[in-house]
Formats: structure tokens, C-alpha cells, sequence
């Protein structure tokens, strides 16, 4: 069941929509359920390209679990304007819907995953090293490098016109200087030390928007953490959304066996005490 939601962030409202787990006729009312929230990307959208979210979505309450899908400000059917803010603004808008998701009565707290694709990927990393209610990341093709990924994306010609104007058009968002400043400002690579849980990264080899070696980068990065685990899953010939069927099979097989064997060993854990 779909439920759609309205989330208040500041003076802007984020459109989304919760998605309640799949349960067996006669299952018992009043349980608590891990929840994913999912983060879109640049200029993206609740349901993804080639709806990748609400299929992702479909898979995961199958399997048991709440999903929030929402849009960022400016994105989708959120007010607000995307080009105006910076990367601060998305971090304090994820960290708004994590709000929500906490106060949910049906939300087991101890299981809420962010799930991040692209620039998403790299904001559901600042927003984890910042806030302890992240439990588990999983990220998929997740920008590194903020300012150059964006750069490469949008063209030199769009900088420069944002570096001398102080502002440029691309794809009818609004861009301006303050988005870029932010960009440069974040470093998610060098933050995530700030994270302590476990992670799954997700990355193609066909991806031409952000680098595949980016993920052995991460791994390598999260693992100089003095705690939490991070694996990783090289598609062949997954581009950067993930588009043909057999890489979109396996990208949501991997994902959903690895976030059910984190829900597994947090439950076994749970059973013992000191």
C-alpha cells in the first residue's frame, strides 16, 4: 500500500510517499519494520530514470520493508528551488524525512537504511556522518567528488557562466554560485570517517557519468574506520542507472540479500545480553 506524504522542511514541502511492507494474511498487527529511505540523485525524482526507485520499492516491501521515496526541494512535486540552495540543504531536508521516518510507530529504529544513487549517494554520506539514526548505507554509483562530478555533468561552459554571471541555466533548474561553493565545500570521502555503521556499494562498469573506480575508492576509504564493515559489487555492463534488466536484476539482488543479512545479524544481536 502507497501512502502518499507531505514532509515540512523549513519553508519548503517535500513531496513523497510511504510504501508499507507486504505482510501474510493473518500476520500480527503492532510489529516494527526496517525502513529505507531513498535518496535521488541531480536534478532526479522520487521515482528514479526508468522508475529504478519504484521498482527497487516494489522489491523491498515484498521482502518486509517500509520504503519512503521522496523528491528534494525543487525536484519532482517539492516546492522549493533545487539551483538556489546547496548540499547543506539536502542534507538538512534528508535529515527532515529521517525525522518522520523516526516517528513512525510501525519504524524499527535500530534498521532504518539510507539508500543513496549518484549525488544522492554523496548526500546520504554527510547526512550518516552526521546523524547516528543512519544504521546502514547503501549506495549506488555514488558521486565522490562533488564538485568536479556536478562540473562534468553540466559542462565547463555552465561553470564558467555561474563563476562570471553568478548564475546559468541547465535543464531549465536554476544554478548559482552557492550551489557550486557547497559542492566544493563537502568532501564525502574524507567526512565518512564520521560513520560507524555498515555499508553496501553498488557500482557499474559501464557507467560514463561517475567513475566505477570511485566504489573501490569508498571501500577503501571506509575501511580506515575504526568500525562498521563496507562491501562492494561491480556490475559488468551496468551504466550509471542501472538500465538493461540484467543489471537492474542484479543490482537489486545484491542490495536487498545484503540489507536483509544486516537486518539478520542486528536481530541475532539483539538476542544476547551482557
Amino acid at each position: 500500500m502507497n501512502h502518499p506524504i507531505t514532509i515540512k522542511s523549513g519553508d519548503i514541502e517535500l513531496a513523497g510517499v510511504l510504501q508499507y511492507p507486504v505482510v501474510q494474511e493473518g500476520a500480527r498487527c503492532g510489529n516494527k519494520y526496517p525502513i529505507v529511505i531513498i535518496c535521488h540523485g541531480f536534478i532526479g525524482n522520487r521515482m528514479g530514470t526508468d522508475r529504478l526507485f519504484v521498482e527497487a520499492a516494489e522489491q523491498l516491501t515484498r521482502s518486509g520493508h517500509l520504503v519512503l521515496r521522496f523528491d528534494y526541494g525543487g525536484c519532482g512535486e517539492s516546492t522549493g528551488d533545487y539551483g538556489s540552495g546547496g548540499l547543506d540543504e539536502l542534507i538538512a531536508q534528508t535529515r527532515t524525512v529521517i525525522d518522520y521516518a523516526s516517528g513512525l510507530d510501525l519504524v524499527d529504529s535500530e534498521r532504518l537504511v539510507l539508500l543513496g544513487h549518484s549525488l544522492g549517494g554523496a548526500v546520504a554520506v554527510l547526512t550518516a556522518a552526521r546523524d547516528a539514526r543512519v544504521k546502514s548505507l547503501v549506495l549506488w554509483a555514488p558521486v565522490a567528488h562533488p564538485y568536479m562530478d556536478i562540473r562534468n555533468i553540466v559542462g565547463m561552459k555552465a561553470i564558467e557562466e555561474i563563476d562570471t554571471v553568478g548564475k546559468t541555466d541547465y535543464m531549465h533548474y536554476l544554478f548559482t554560485k552557492r550551489f557550486t561553493d557547497s559542492l566544493a565545500q563537502f568532501q564525502p570521502l574524507t567526512e565518512l570517517g564520521g560513520y560507524g555503521g555498515d555499508v553496501l556499494i553498488v557500482h557499474g562498469t559501464a557507467d560514463t557519468v561517475i567513475p566505477v573506480d570511485y566504489c573501490f575508492l569508498y571501500q577503501k576509504m571506509f575501511w580506515l574506520r575504526k568500525e562498521g564493515n563496507c562491501d562492494k559489487e561491480v556490475i559488468l555492463q551496468g551504466d550509471h542507472t542501472f538500465s538493461s534488466k540484467a543489471s537492474r536484476d542484479e543490482l537489486f539482488d545484491v542490495s536487498l540479500r545484503w540489507i536483509e543479512s544486516i537486518g539478520k545479524r542486528r536481530s541475532d544481536w539483539s538476542l544476547w545480553t551482557i
